[in-house]
């Protein structure tokens, strides 16, 4: 897949490591399992409005990535006996994270920020894209992207807005993503390495679903096959043809 470095953006390169141990994403696939405090994409009409998640897995072994999304039946100590549905894929596409440099009050002072952007190339345009819609999932979608700093306690920095995961399941960056934050509670996805460690946490705030508009920049798609479908086979084609190729529930 090839990248364009539009002006006044930088495409940041993503150095995949986990266990100390690079991880060439041509040859090897890599799967990041991450769970959305709220269940769905931020709404594009409420772009003031952030909204929290966190890396749950991040592995090479598809196994390992059928089973998070399979379901399965527990017991609880107040609720007794459930039962979580297998999930269902409503989107395939192609995303990029960015830096973007924007003034911030004088000519010599700029302030980077970084966005997560996406296009979807499955389902198509003309599906009817029910449940994609009922989750904010937008035919494209721009967000800024913000890693929160695992060393500040829930509540410092931030007015206990976010409460965040247990400190036990927070991400351990080496000392040079460690470094990046200094004593913010909130910094950049720079570089997006960070992403590659389970636990981290983030926040998306929409910022806009006109990429071309806001950017100025135009993401290439290739719906000629579906790589969920190609990678997981029929643990997937079974369960997606209709949400995701189809972009209807039933």
């Amino acid at each position: 897949m090839t990248e364009r470095h539009p002006a006044g953006h930088h495409l940041l390169p993503v150095a995949v490591i986990m266990k100390l141990a690079e991880v060439n994403i041509e040859k090897q696939p890599l799967f990041r399992f991450i769970i959305m405090g709220r269940k769905s994409l931020p709404d594009p009409t409420k772009r003031s409005r952030p909204y929290w998640g966190f890396v749950e897995m991040v592995t090479t072994s598809i196994e390992d990535a059928k089973t998070a999304l399979r379901g399965e039946e527990y017991d609880t100590a107040t609720r007794g006996h459930r039962h979580s549905p297998p999930a269902r894929a409503v989107g395939e596409g192609i995303y990029r994270i960015l830096r973007h440099n924007t003034s911030s009050g004088t000519k010599s002072s700029k302030k980077a920020h970084t966005h997560l952007i996406y296009r979807l190339e499955f389902p198509g345009e003309d599906n009817e894209n029910g449940p994609q819609r009922s989750l904010n999932i937008e035919r494209e979608g721009s967000f800024l992207i913000q890693i929160r700093n695992p060393d500040l306690h829930g509540g410092e920095g931030d007015g206990g807005r976010f409460r965040g995961i247990q400190n036990k399941r927070k991400a351990l960056f080496p000392a040079h993503l460690q470094g990046q934050f200094g004593q913010l509670m909130w910094g950049p996805a720079d570089p997006p390495d960070m992403l590659n460690y389970e636990g981290c946490e983030f926040l998306l705030i929409a910022a806009s679903d006109d990429l071309e508009e806001e950017l100025g920049l135009d993401l290439k798609t290739d719906a000629s096959c579906c790589d969920l479908i190609c990678t997981f086979g029929e643990d997937a084609s079974a369960s997606t043809s209709n949400t995701l190729l189809k972009g209807t529930w039933a």
